[in-house]
């Protein structure tokens, strides 16, 4: 059973720029690929290609990576490839490593309250039953971390949430969403060095 860590303030250090992990969740594989549980992928992979960074699998590592210095604000951006339930468990390394708290993460995942096509950003909360989420929590023992929910709306009458979320989007229904996460992420690289206020209220002040 994985032991929580508690996010510490961090260790003061000399040098000129602030750290910000955003972390997309998804399931590794083709099998997964543009499914809607993967909209978190998708998010990273777009700023990846907008800021012109490699993603690359550390040695020993269970996840793809790429971080940049950006303005005031180093940039590391993460896949994790450990599937869904399990998204928390790369986390205490990097936590550690990089000395982050809180506030200096942000976690990128799928939402059904959302229609697709919307996009909010909160600065903390539950997991509200999202099995991502719930081993971040876990894991590093607060939900007290930035999350930007992309919406995938909810399964019909006939559907149960596991097909839905491991489904793909309806033509109409992708379309929607591809327009929303490269709104997001222009509004993410251009806001990226300034306070994650301004960003989360760029992101909520969006008609989408």
């Amino acid at each position: 059973m994985k032991v929580k860590m508690k996010l510490l303030k961090k260790v003061p250090q000399n040098k000129s720029y602030s750290d910000l992990l955003i972390v997309g969740l998804g399931n590794p594989g083709l099998k997964y690929e543009r499914t809607r549980h993967n909209v978190g992928f998708d998010l990273i992979e777009l700023l990846s290609k907008q800021l012109n960074l490699f993603m690359r699998k550390p040695l020993f590592r269970n996840y793809l990576y790429g971080s940049l210095l950006r303005g005031q604000r180093r940039i590391h951006l993460v896949e994790p490839l450990t599937y869904m339930n399990r998204s928390g468990d790369i986390l205490p390394g990097l936590v550690k490593k990089l000395s982050l708290s809180a506030e200096d993460i942000i976690i990128v995942t799928d939402n059904m309250d959302l229609l697709p096509g919307r996009v909010r950003m909160k600065p903390r909360g539950s997991s509200a039953g999202h099995n991502g989420l719930k081993s971040i929590i876990h894991t590093l023992g607060t939900g007290e971390f930035f999350r930007i929910y992309i919406g995938i709306g909810r399964p019909g009458k006939e559907e149960s949430v596991i097909d839905h979320v491991l489904g793909v989007f309806s033509d109409s229904d992708r379309q929607l969403v591809d327009s929303a996460l490269q709104r997001t992420a222009s509004i993410i690289q251009s806001l990226v060095d300034q306070e994650m206020e301004q960003l989360l209220n760029e992101i909520n002040s969006k008609k989408s």
